[in-house]
């Protein structure tokens, strides 16, 4: 009986562990959420071993992107995640499956993940997308929420927050209780290591 973990494997999962650090690392910089950053790095490495192994058995395709979506409910599905962690986990999840079970060369699977990297590390940074962030607060000086008064309104959410705001848009309006819900749009300043 021919084993499952052979030369080929042991490169596919050395691979696949090297591309989800290296990805992770580059999520774990911006976010600094270093609970969704372990998980992560485990999550790939687990759904490539379990992929890998049921594929030697031969499972076809369609069961790998089974165990995707299984996967992707179990324990993800009770805790709110946001879109970014959805989409790392998303990239995860691909990159342990086409390790597993693609069939791509060694070298064209590096450049592959190589690529998807790049990207997200491009995406990170402030090359192609600014780097902005939102909060919802609730306001009580009602009067600046006027169109005419948006540089005081901004001004003092700058001074009360100590963010960098540049826009406010209003959410919502209260005038039983004379406050407004508005999102705050603030510049971030890049993390260092």
């Amino acid at each position: 009986m021919e084993s499952a973990v052979d030369l080929h494997f042991v490169i596919r999962l050395l691979i696949n562990a090297a591309s989800v650090l290296v990805l992770i690392r580059c999520y774990y910089r911006y976010s600094r959420h270093r609970e969704n950053a372990a998980s992560f790095i485990l999550f790939g490495v687990g759904v490539f071993l379990v992929t890998a192994l049921l594929h030697s058995v031969t499972v076809t395709m369609g069961f790998a992107f089974g165990l995707f979506a299984v996967f992707s409910m179990l324990r993800y599905r009770t805790e709110a995640l946001g879109i970014k962690e959805m989409t790392y986990l998303f990239l995860v999840i691909a990159m342990a499956l086409l390790a597993a079970v693609g069939t791509m060369h060694h070298l064209e699977l590096v450049l592959l993940n190589g690529l998807v990297i790049a990207l997200a590390v491009v995406l990170e940074t402030r090359i192609l997308l600014p780097r902005h962030g939102e909060k919802e607060v609730e306001y009580e000086k009602i009067e600046n929420v006027h169109r005419q008064q948006q540089a005081a309104l901004i001004a003092d959410l700058r001074e009360r927050t100590g963010l960098d705001v540049f826009r406010v848009d209003v959410v919502s309006i209260s005038y039983l209780r004379d406050t407004a819900m508005l999102r705050m749009h603030y510049r971030l300043e890049v993390p260092h290591d």
